[in-house]
């Protein structure tokens, strides 16, 4: 009966723990929530831009519920919240995580941490600054010239989400390669002979996440295949690091 306790005892400690910590993120998210409640108008207005300023004239943002003028803004800013606390969040998990590493375990996870917060913050500003002008410019120039454009403000939202959560987990490749590799899951060599699979696979995914036309996809394939060619890149530095070790333990030895 001791021992049982005894057993239980870390885990419900651990349990304990990773409530604390998630708590103290939702904490956060909801005061970086209420912080920007009062620029919630505002913040759409800013994500609404790359479509506002090409519609044609006299074409404009409509909301086609009672509910969305005040829905939508709200909506974003709660997701902006979000993606502003994931270094926060990120750092809890690492903090819940961390002791349970050896020491050059936690020398690499650090950096991946790091690299990992930045690619997805990249990846949403690329879809912001290149991938939206990009994708409404085509839109907007391709259709009958006497019909209006008149887009929902809440359709527009979960459009532009989607896309900012695809492209900064799409950013995610080459951590993700790299960790294969680490942890011996893949090889480099490997995951060059299936190159050719690897870029069928990215147009696949890039035409689930985009519209349905070709342009789209291919704004979200492209980088993914670039990104996975620097995630070999990366990986390419493991094999060296365990030659040197391996040297080094038989200059020891």
């Amino acid at each position: 009966m001791s021992t049982d306790s005894h057993d239980q005892a870390p885990l419900v400690a651990h349990l304990l723990e990773l409530r604390n910590r998630l708590l103290k993120s939702i904490v956060v998210i909801l005061i970086i929530f209420l912080g920007l409640y009062y620029f919630a108008n505002d913040l759409y207005l800013i994500v609404s831009e790359p479509l506002r300023m090409l519609l044609p004239k006299g074409s404009t943002l409509i909301a086609t519920e009672v509910a969305s003028p005040f829905l939508a803004p709200l909506k974003l800013t709660f997701a902006i919240s979000v993606l502003i606390s994931i270094p926060f969040t990120l750092y809890q998990a690492w903090s819940f995580i961390a002791p349970a590493l050896y020491k050059n375990e936690k020398t690499v996870a650090i950096p991946l941490l790091i690299s990992s917060v930045i690619l997805f913050y990249a990846g949403v500003l690329f879809a912001y600054y290149v991938v939206l002008p990009l994708i409404f410019g085509f839109f907007t120039s391709v259709g009958p010239s006497d019909v209006r454009v008149m887009t929902d403000i809440n359709n527009y939202l979960n459009f532009v989400l989607k896309l900012f959560f695809a492209f900064g987990i799409t950013f995610e490749i080459p951590v993700a390669t790299y960790l294969l590799i680490k942890a011996g899951i893949t090889t480099v060599e490997s995951l060059s002979k299936k190159r050719p699979y690897i870029i069928l696979a990215c147009f696949v995914i890039g035409m689930l996440l985009t519209p349905p036309d070709i342009f789209s996809q291919t704004l979200l394939a492209v980088p993914m295949w670039m990104l996975f060619e620097m995630g070999l890149l990366a990986g390419r530095t493991v094999k060296v690091v365990s030659e040197d070790e391996s040297e080094e333990a038989t200059e020891t030895n």
